[in-house]
């Protein structure tokens, strides 16, 4: 082969594989590019899930390599701020045989008296969990309960479910702002219980609530009596559920309360002759 032919076969090559290079380049440019895969979470109704996670039924693949810890998910904090058996220490009990009634929201105009007159008549004391701005309402009523004989409890200032979700100090002011109610009305008055509206206990709240020097009170009966579900649904509940050193909760306010009262009737006598019936401690250990 001569050298001119020599020299236009090789630059016959170079023009094919030039040709040849451009489209293939031109081809890669049509084709849309892929989005990187990722390991972000996407949270369902029932749960964070994981991309490339296997299903639940496929089985794990097999790895000499050692797992990667998981971080642990934030855990509320649960050390209890009293001694009870409740939640964060809250008393559910007497921690006697004694069984304690308590009565919620009040005082209020309408019940609370007829509360106070049916106590008496079964010379029963009990333990009140009272609202700060119905103290501040019916300073007269918060008077009458101490000078009955019974306890009061602070169940904050005006029955805010949510109030231990609030900041430290919010929950600080509400407490103390109820305890000044209270102490409006009777200035020595012993406030050693503190009931957190709903149970909705958190720990800010229940440790707040023991620096300020009152114990967190829970329950061991709820008859849901706040639902105004008749009197005798009240009655059968309390009766079939208190037992030795029970905190039964009731209400003497928030709503109408006649299916309470009501039961109370029957609720007393009953309970008199099965236990002794107490207010809680104002110095509780």
């Amino acid at each position: 082969m001569g050298a001119t032919t020599f020299r236009a076969a090789g630059a016959l090559t170079l023009a094919v594989a030039a040709l040849l290079g451009s489209a293939y380049a031109l081809g890669r440019s049509m084709v849309p590019e892929q989005p990187p895969r990722t390991t972000a979470s996407t949270v369902h109704a029932d749960g964070p899930r994981y991309a490339d996670q296997p299903p639940d039924d496929s089985p794990t693949p097999h790895t000499d390599a050692p797992a990667s810890p998981v971080p642990a998910s934030p855990v509320p904090d649960q050390r209890p701020a009293g001694d009870g058996d409740g939640p964060y220490g809250a008393w559910m009990h007497t921690g006697t045989d004694r069984v304690a009634l308590t009565f919620d929201d009040g005082p209020d105009p309408q019940y609370t008296p007829q509360v106070l007159d049916l106590l008496r008549s079964y010379g029963v004391k009990a333990t009140f969990c009272v609202v700060g701005e119905n103290a501040q309402n019916h300073p007269d009523l918060i008077e009458a309960i101490v000078a009955e004989g019974h306890t009061l409890c602070n169940h904050s200032w005006n029955h805010d479910t949510t109030l231990g979700k609030r900041s430290p100090e919010s929950i600080r002011a509400d407490l103390l702002r109820t305890n000044d109610a209270i102490r409006a009305a009777v200035p020595d008055a012993r406030i050693t219980w503190f009931r957190q509206p709903g149970g909705e206990w958190t720990y800010p709240v229940a440790s707040i609530c023991a620096e300020l020097g009152m114990t967190p009170l829970h329950w061991a009966v709820d008859p849901a009596d706040w639902q105004a579900p008749g009197a005798e649904k009240v009655t059968s509940a309390v009766l079939s559920d208190t037992g030795p050193g029970s905190i039964v909760l009731m209400h003497d306010a928030g709503g109408d309360r006649r299916g309470t009262v009501e039961a109370l009737h029957r609720i007393l006598p009953e309970l008199v002759g099965r236990y002794q019936l107490e207010a809680l401690p104002t110095n509780p250990t």
